[in-house]
Order: C-alpha cells, then structure tokens, then sequence
C-alpha cells in the first residue's frame, strides 16, 4: 500500500519514495539509505559535519561515540525528526531512503516518519490508553481499519516484538501498567504497525535492566530479517551482539560531530583503521 493510498491528497513527490520503495524491495530484498555530507544545526551552531555512509537493507548499523558526539542528532535526521523545531534546526546534505531524496523539498515530513519509524530512549507508551490502543494508535491516525484488521495487526506486531504471550490475556490493561521492558517492546509494536522501512532506536535499552536488555537485543537480532535498523547504544557489547555495521562519531574541541570510521562491525572493533576509534574502543577515553 502506498502513502497515497493512505493519505488522501499526498503530493507527487512522496508518491515517488513509494514507486521507488516498490521497486527497490523487489530487486535488494530490503530497504536502504544513503546520507551523503550531511550536517545538522541547531540554530547557528553547527552539532554534526559531513557524515557520508550507506545503511544496509534488513541489517543493523550501530551508532557508536562518546557523549556530546552527535549520535543522537544524527539518527534524529534519518526522519526528519531533528526539523521538529521548523525554523531553528535545520539539515544539509542528503538522505536517500532507496534512491529518493527524503529532504525533497515537496516530501511531507509527516509521510517520511510513516516510513522511518523511531524508538526513543525511553518507553513511552501512551499512558491513557489501553495495550491494544497503543498497538494501533497510528493506523486510527491515518485510515478507519476493520476491527477484523485492528485485532490482526495487534497479535501481529506484538508476536513480532516477542510481547504477545506476556500481554494477551490483559490488553484492555493501560500501556503503563506494564514493566519497563514491556513498555518498550510495546513502542515497538506500536512503531511496527505501521509497517516502516526502517527502525531507529536511539538508546532503546538505556533504562532498562539486564534481562530487559537482553529481550530487547533479542528481538533487534530478530526484527533485522525482515527491517532495516539503525540504533544508538553507549554499550560497545550491545553494537558488537547486534550490529552487522558501526559507525564511530567523535567531536573535537569545536564540539561538533563528524564520523570517524564506519564498517564492519566485527572488524571495526578488532582492527580498526583509525587510531582514535582504537582508543575508544580499548576504553582509554570515553
């Protein structure tokens, strides 16, 4: 199903990132993106500077750095959501999702997070509303689905965020009532039931237990079959047990952030080409 056919009146332009979507999935198996020198500001101060990379379809790609090194900004521009102060933040550069240009100037910002699901740091469930309404809050935003449908994407998204046979017998119980792991798989689900391309996750497992943690990368292992997936993690073990690439960022002393090193992960992390990412990741900063 394309944007158009969700959104009524949806422009030329965001129907292009469908027509291009389509066909790209047919021929990779996958969705990618390609961010070529981008950089953001957040007013006049420039936050990040001339990051280039390809992010690989149905893997994941680790964002890795210290703190204050723009990880975060970053990935908040993979969807366009570091434009959520219109007028003060702004990007440069491109970012490709299949070959399309996401930043085009007639691309609705709105569409492009349609597509490019997030989960924030936190789990942050809607707290009035049921585990079920969580689920589907999106899907009500856009279109009036089947109840048929409603109870389908339900047991679907939260069999696919490994959360269905905790919840099952409770989902008229509050998003909130659930323990913190559990609230965010259900941002997961929430996120997944919309059916994105790709899935960032800044932080996804920073608030979060031991156990939970462990659940969470379990599911991330999982999810890259089918998603491409994109996330930030403090936890260099977290990049090594999930990750397939990771991108080192670090800030000089003008405190912006600019990639270091992007590859491989397995050899990003036993023979890197630059002596800073060594550093970091032998634990002699950071």
């Amino acid at each position: 199903m394309t944007m158009s056919e969700q959104v009524p009146g949806t422009n030329r332009a965001t129907q292009a990132v469908d027509d291009r979507n389509t066909t790209s999935t047919e021929t990779t198996g996958g969705h990618w993106m390609q961010v070529t020198d981008v950089a953001a500001y957040y007013g006049d101060r420039m936050a990040i500077s001339g990051v280039s990379m390809t992010i690989k379809p149905r893997a994941a790609t680790a964002i890795i750095g210290p703190s204050g090194c723009g990880k975060s900004t970053f990935i908040r521009c993979l969807n366009r959501m570091h434009e959520v102060g219109l007028g003060v933040n702004r990007v440069t550069g491109s970012v490709l999702l299949d070959g399309h240009d996401i930043y085009g100037r007639s691309v609705d910002p709105v569409q492009v997070r349609r597509y490019i699901g997030m989960v924030f740091q936190r789990p942050n469930p809607f707290p009035s509303m049921s585990i079920y309404d969580n689920v589907v809050a999106g899907i009500k935003l856009t279109r009036s689905p089947s109840r048929t449908e409603l109870d389908e994407t339900v047991e679907r998204c939260l069999n696919q965020a490994a959360l269905w046979d905790e919840v099952k017998d409770k989902l008229k119980a509050s998003g909130a009532s659930l323990s913190g792991g559990q609230q965010q798989r259900l941002c997961i689900a929430r996120s997944l039931a919309m059916q994105p391309h790709v899935l960032l996750m800044d932080e996804p497992c920073s608030a979060l237990d031991p156990i939970a943690t462990f659940k969470i990368e379990t599911l991330i292992n999982e999810l890259k079959r089918q998603y491409t997936i994109v996330i930030v993690t403090h936890n260099m073990q977290q990049a090594s047990r999930v990750a397939d690439e990771t991108a080192f960022f670090l800030a000089g002393e003008d405190r912006i952030g600019k990639l270091v090193e992007f590859g491989p992960t397995n050899q990003l992390f036993t023979n890197p080409t630059d002596s800073r990412t060594e550093a970091y990741i032998t634990g002699r900063f950071g």
